[in-house]
């Protein structure tokens, strides 16, 4: 069953055109990148996965047929429409009992400490303000939660984080805000988190967005 809830709280207004465009586009761009290694990376994290699970910006729901069955309750969160509406979609395919909830990751619409697992695929590279993001994650999770996560970040080689640099402004206009040159681990460090991850390609996509950093994070 899809519940789709949307709270007081709004998401950001919708970036238009292209956004419409790039939700039509997203599975195709990433199916390659999906076969090769990524579908399988996303099913051994959400393993981990129990209790209360939010996900942030589930986009068009490539995880969503990955989760454990043995999980209380499944959330997702997608603030922009036209990814929201491909959700929905994915979301008539499944039996999972699931709620869309139109929130940006900035602004989660949760109680304090009223989540087990917070999940994370490809979008701190895409929030607008990844500290007050983590923040909330921070805040929405229950003492012994985790915020499981799987993000492409900064290249720790010169070479491939000066083409990150350079193409910047291109790439965030082309794949809907992404910022490929974020050194997220740093972050999440700088908030708080205690993090466990290890380092993998991205094959199959763009040498930008290659360097990966897969893991577990717990705030005290």
């Amino acid at each position: 069953m899809t519940d789709t809830v949307s709270p007081e709280l709004q998401a950001n207004p919708p970036a238009g055109a292209w956004m419409r465009i790039f939700a039509l586009v997203y599975n195709p761009f990433l199916w390659l990148g999906e076969l090769v290694g990524m579908r399988s990376r996303r099913r051994a994290l959400l393993a981990h996965a129990h209790g209360r699970v939010v996900e942030i910006g589930a986009g068009t729901g490539l995880n969503l047929s990955l989760y454990p069955d043995e999980i209380d309750e499944l959330v997702l969160t997608e603030p922009d429409a036209s990814m929201r509406r491909k959700l929905a979609n994915s979301l008539r395919k499944s039996r999972r009992d699931v709620q869309i909830v139109n929130a940006p990751a900035e602004r989660l619409p949760f109680a304090d400490a009223s989540v087990d697992t917070v999940v994370s695929t490809l979008v701190l590279c895409t929030v607008d303000d990844p500290e007050r993001t983590l923040g909330e994650i921070a805040r929405v999770l229950r003492p012994g939660g985790q915020l499981l996560f799987l993000e492409h970040v900064r290249a720790s080689t010169r070479f491939l984080a000066a083409c990150q640099d350079f193409l910047f402004r291109p790439w965030r206009g082309f794949a809907g805000g992404c910022c490929c040159n974020r050194s997220t681990l740093e972050t999440m460090r700088a908030c708080g988190f205690t993090v466990v991850a290890e380092d993998a390609v991205w094959r199959g996509m763009p040498a930008i967005v290659h360097p990966l950093v897969i893991g577990r994070a717990t705030h005290e």
